[in-house]
């Protein structure tokens, strides 16, 4: 795609060698989209064949977390590095996933089977531990936890999605934020909490 392109943008406008580039690209346009189609309704059936009867996942707000970043200005008006260039990666990242297109289409092949999917809200999930009320991923650069206790090395991505299961399920606890930290005021994570070990124990091929 990018190799056509950038030839069609040397081309004169309005060129026959132009519009005959443009037709490839548009055909390579609808390969991609194709594609990632078939590999979402791929994906659907793979999980719902697993015969689970509940799908449970992110909320995410697509157009925000694909936005550019503000740009920053110091005091006499030059402009400053904000990110946006890795920003830009990461956006690029977010279209060619086609998140919102597969859990349409997961909702779509689950309903049909008889199961349901969840969106919820990720607050917290991502920075408390699944198995004891402890905030361990404080830094968006803490990739993995070394628990002492439990021996176990805890994966920050799996951590979390086993929070989203559990906000899902309606027992990931009630957190406020008390003097700007995050406190938990209300909690059944005792109950879950070998079972949830238990998991993160497995290999990680079987998470």
């Amino acid at each position: 795609m990018a190799r056509i392109s950038k030839r069609k943008a040397a081309k004169k406008k309005g060129s026959r060698a132009r519009r005959k580039l443009a037709k490839r690209e548009a055909r390579v346009h609808q390969g991609i989209a194709r594609s990632r189609r078939d590999h979402a309704f791929k994906t659907a059936h793979a999980l719902v064949r697993t015969g689970k009867k509940v799908f449970v996942h992110e909320d995410l707000n697509l157009k925000s977390l694909s936005k550019r970043n503000k740009a920053k200005q110091d005091d006499n008006g030059k402009y400053l590095p904000n990110g946006q260039s890795a920003k830009t990666r990461l956006n690029k990242s977010w279209n060619d996933a086609g998140f919102g297109q597969f859990f349409s289409i997961l909702e779509y092949i689950a309903s049909k089977a008889g199961a349901r999917t969840i969106a919820v809200n990720p607050a917290y999930t991502s920075q408390l531990l699944a198995y004891r009320d402890e905030f361990v991923f404080t830094d968006c650069g803490i990739r993995e936890y070394w628990d002492k206790k439990e021996s176990l090395y805890v994966d920050r991505d799996v951590n979390a999605s086993i929070n989203i299961k559990r906000v899902g399920l309606g027992l990931f606890p009630t957190i406020k934020r008390r003097k700007g930290n995050p406190v938990v005021v209300d909690s059944t994570t005792n109950s879950t909490s070998k079972e949830i070990l238990e998991t993160l124990m497995r290999p990680r091929s079987l998470h």
